[in-house]
């Protein structure tokens, strides 16, 4: 998924029990929106899981970028980004299990994570656990550290080590079927 009009995945109005997985994604700047406004508190509801996704060439930022909700992001593959990867605003629990970030050469763009807020954020939720980082990527966790998960482990994708993500997500994107075979 690439170049389009806005964002490539918008998840707004209280959405929710989304998947997003095995996609490859390039050549955008406003990659994806988990609510779309601070007044939509409707949008507290929203749990959304990201998974096996490749996020690849001549991408910005918004990989996701979150208001408000639960966002599970799980054994993706952030190879590329020329600002930050993962942000929000409005108090959302995010939660990057077993990821690769692989930073940019920009030494203004290392921090994989962004707060768009004029309030404190210390106390939002956001863990990083067991992810891989490269090249001095780093991600800023916040919140009391977590002693029991905010969802039981049967409503979440159990992640695999960061050693695995390049593997996980190696046939990430469009489906390479051939007329008359099947996929």
């Amino acid at each position: 998924m690439r170049k389009c009009s806005d964002g490539i995945i918008d998840a707004i109005m209280g959405s929710t029990g989304i998947t997003i997985s095995n996609s490859h994604f390039t050549d955008h700047n406003d990659v994806m929106l988990f609510g779309a406004n601070e007044q939509h508190t409707i949008d507290k509801v929203m749990q959304i899981t990201l998974a096996f996704n490749h996020f690849g060439k001549r991408l910005i930022q918004r990989m996701p970028r979150c208001r408000y909700g639960f966002v599970h992001v799980v054994n993706n593959d952030y190879t590329h980004w020329e600002m930050y990867a993962i942000g929000g605003s409005s108090h959302p629990t995010i939660i990057s299990e077993g990821n690769r970030f692989v930073a940019p050469d920009n030494n203004n763009a290392k921090e994989v994570t962004k707060r768009v807020t004029n309030d404190d954020w210390s106390g939002w939720q956001w863990r990083s656990i067991d992810d891989e980082f490269e090249n001095g990527a780093f991600f800023v966790q916040s919140g009391p550290e977590m002693k029991v998960r905010p969802f039981a482990l049967k409503d979440m994708i159990t992640p695999k080590p960061s050693s695995y993500v390049q593997r996980l997500t190696r046939n990430a994107g469009s489906l390479k079927c051939r007329v008359g075979e099947p996929c």
